[in-house]
């Protein structure tokens, strides 16, 4: 909940800050975050990514060469299509040393924002997480991904900066 909140504050912030400068489509940070979260009960990490939604339709457009829409009906389908394998190439994770199948479950979004809403197979409660983020990294040399893991109520939370991509942590 904490990384939810900074989040959606620094969004307002950018957002405040647009205002000012009177623009509208073009924000000063490149910044998304991720969250992955073990649920004891369904034994799977459960894993959200925020990013800002005109980042992430530029991103998909320079990786797959042609345009997406948020807040556009007639683009869900292509838009699920296309996330799907965005999220299978940019992001990886490994438990205990075995790499984990990771499925794509869908997306939210807001005027400002994109959730990505990401599930692993049935696993044991790992000792190590290791996980290589690099979304956004197709389109900006200065994206960083603030990455939370948490597990049995632990949280460990990291900043990647492009270009480093890979992360892990002892539990």
């Amino acid at each position: 909940m904490p990384g939810k909140i900074f989040f959606a504050c620094f969004f307002a912030v950018v957002f405040i800050l647009q205002s000012f400068t009177g623009t509208e489509n073009v924000h000063p940070y490149h910044v998304g975050s991720v969250e992955i979260n073990y649920n004891s009960k369904s034994r799977t990490f459960e894993v959200t990514g925020r990013f800002f939604l005109d980042d992430l339709e530029n991103g998909l457009g320079k990786k797959y060469g042609t345009s997406f829409h948020f807040n556009d009906e007639k683009y869900k389908a292509k838009l699920n299509d296309g996330l799907e394998k965005y999220c299978a190439e940019y992001f990886k994770l490994k438990a205990d040393g075995r790499f984990l199948k990771v499925n794509y479950v869908g997306y939210e979004e807001d005027s400002e924002s994109v959730n990505i809403f990401l599930e692993s197979e049935t696993v044991a409660a790992p000792k190590k997480l290791e996980a290589a983020v690099s979304f956004l990294y197709n389109l900006f040399d200065d994206q960083i991904n603030i990455v939370h893991m948490i597990l049995n109520g632990q949280r460990k939370s990291e900043k990647l900066t492009y270009p480093n991509r890979y992360l892990y942590q002892q539990f």
